[in-house]
């Protein structure tokens, strides 16, 4: 096969993973905003041409086969709406989401790891309501000891969020990339302008 024929693609496959395609609800609203839902070039195409998307936005950049020319999808909607979930699991990463990937003792960022506000040796439980997100210090500072024993307070209570809430958050945190034809259909914590 003649270089010619070929794409930029072929030629250099780290531009590959340059183009991933938004992810929008049936409503036209992202799947997740933290992580923000993408998926590969590849992905996209495949979800155009099993018919399970409608693209909304392209990049300049195309794609071929034998019998077509495809430019890459960089929005792409959903043609069924895909109901959120209600329930947020508990997990690591949606505690530190709820508590802003911050101490809730002093407010640091940062290399973070979680404690239990009542201590598990004094009969705390693992659950929304007993644990927060804290950094390396205050938690050695608070150890086993009791908020009021260990000289500590919370900035915030500990509760269960909705997953709307977590949403919410997430828009706090937008990615290192926003591609323009996204823009849209992002709603960040930005000012608009005038």
């Amino acid at each position: 096969m003649d270089g010619d024929f070929r794409t930029s693609f072929v030629r250099e496959p780290a531009a590959l993973k340059q183009y991933p395609a938004l992810v929008l609800n049936a409503d036209y609203r992202p799947l997740s905003y933290y992580p923000l839902s993408l998926w590969p070039w590849q992905e996209a195409v495949k979800a155009a041409w099993l018919d399970r998307v409608d693209i909304i936005a392209e990049y300049d950049e195309v794609v071929r086969s034998p019998s077509m020319t495809l430019r890459i999808p960089s929005v792409v909607v959903l043609r069924d709406y895909v109901k959120p979930q209600k329930r947020v699991a508990f997990t690591r990463f949606n505690l530190f989401l709820r508590d802003e990937f911050c101490c809730q003792y002093c407010g640091r960022k940062g290399d973070l790891t979680f404690d239990h506000v009542v201590p598990r040796a004094r009969g705390g439980v693992t659950s929304w309501e007993n644990v927060v997100a804290a950094c390396g210090p205050c938690n050695l500072r608070k150890g086993s000891k009791t908020l009021r024993h260990s000289g500590l307070s919370l900035r915030k209570p500990p509760r269960q969020p909705s997953a709307e809430e977590l949403r919410n958050v997430g828009r706090k945190f937008p990615p290192g990339y926003l591609h323009d034809s996204w823009m849209d259909f992002l709603y960040w914590d930005a000012e608009l302008e005038a």
